[in-house]
């Protein structure tokens, strides 16, 4: 199938694209199109206006200041894939991102439209939403900051209006040798996750758990943390039997239910892929406080 008509733009500058999403009708903004194309394909969406936003300049690269990243919109999720900077001090995203499609649409996709996209499998958002991030969204009254925790208003539904652009991502980076995890279940290699589930801890010189998330996703309408869980892993030295408890933890939640999954094969899912990120996520931690004792 082919998308409806449209009319294309390419601005050169954010305030360009700014005033042309609010003067032009039923306009979407176009960065990889890997989710947008497909949907326009299959008259899912028929916009009027395409705004083409990859001749921006400042809206893509990667940059780690002050204990803090920041990933620009526009930003390929190849990128992400083969940055240093993202491997060394985040690698919960680099660990998502290889989950992502495939090499040929992570050289087009960008983080910001899997963000803005919100589809409730998705890996990035997962991991923005373990990491809190914030988003950074620019429209006509300037710029704002939302933290990821009220990014997500529903399905497929987030806090950038009709009249913004999401601009960049922030994230509060985790001390070095922390430990991290990220497993899926998926129908084939590169489908959207069944069950997705995100793992960050930090362990103390007795292995002590000291600071610890955990994000699912493809269980709601959007990432879903278990701070109860979180709370439980707190103090705790994790050994399989502590693990087992948490993750049946994780196994109660309440899930959707639709043609992929029944309620309760995605709860066996929670269960099962929680444990085994939370034991990869501990012996990372704890391996990186032995070696670091050495």
């Amino acid at each position: 199938m082919k998308p409806a008509p449209f009319a294309y733009h390419v601005p050169r500058s954010l305030d360009d694209a700014l005033r042309q999403l609010a003067s032009l009708d039923n306009a979407k903004i176009l960065a990889g199109g890997q989710s947008l194309v497909a949907m326009m394909n299959f008259r899912v969406v028929t916009p009027d206006h395409l705004i083409d936003i990859n001749s921006v300049e400042g809206l893509s690269g990667i940059t780690v200041e002050d204990g803090r990243l920041r990933i620009g919109a526009a930003t390929r999720q190849r990128d992400l894939e083969f940055s240093t900077e993202i491997a060394w001090h985040c690698p919960l995203m680099r660990a998502a991102v290889l989950l992502v499609g495939h090499r040929q649409t992570r050289n087009r996709g960008t983080i910001g439209g899997s963000l803005a996209h919100a589809d409730p499998s998705a890996e990035l958002p997962n991991v923005c939403a373990a990491h809190d991030a914030r988003i950074e969204i620019h429209g006509p009254d300037g710029v704002r900051t939302v933290p990821f925790a009220a990014f997500n208003r529903t399905f497929m539904t987030t806090a950038v209006e009709a009249d913004e652009i999401l601009t960049a991502v922030e994230i509060d980076l985790w001390a070095p040798g922390h430990g991290y995890s990220f497993h899926e279940f998926a129908r084939r290699h590169g489908d959207f996750a069944i069950v997705g589930v995100a793992a960050l801890l930090d362990v103390d010189d007795g292995h002590r758990v000291t600071r610890a998330s955990l994000s699912l996703c493809g269980v709601d309408a959007m990432p879903r943390r278990l701070p109860a869980v979180e709370s439980a892993l707190i103090g705790r030295v994790l050994d399989d039997g502590t693990i087992d408890d948490v993750a049946d933890m994780a196994g109660d939640l309440e899930t959707i239910e639709d043609h992929h999954a029944s309620k309760s094969y995605r709860q066996h899912l929670a269960r099962i892929l929680s444990g085994r990120a939370l034991r990869e996520a501990n012996a990372r931690a704890c391996l990186q406080k032995a070696r670091a004792a050495s």
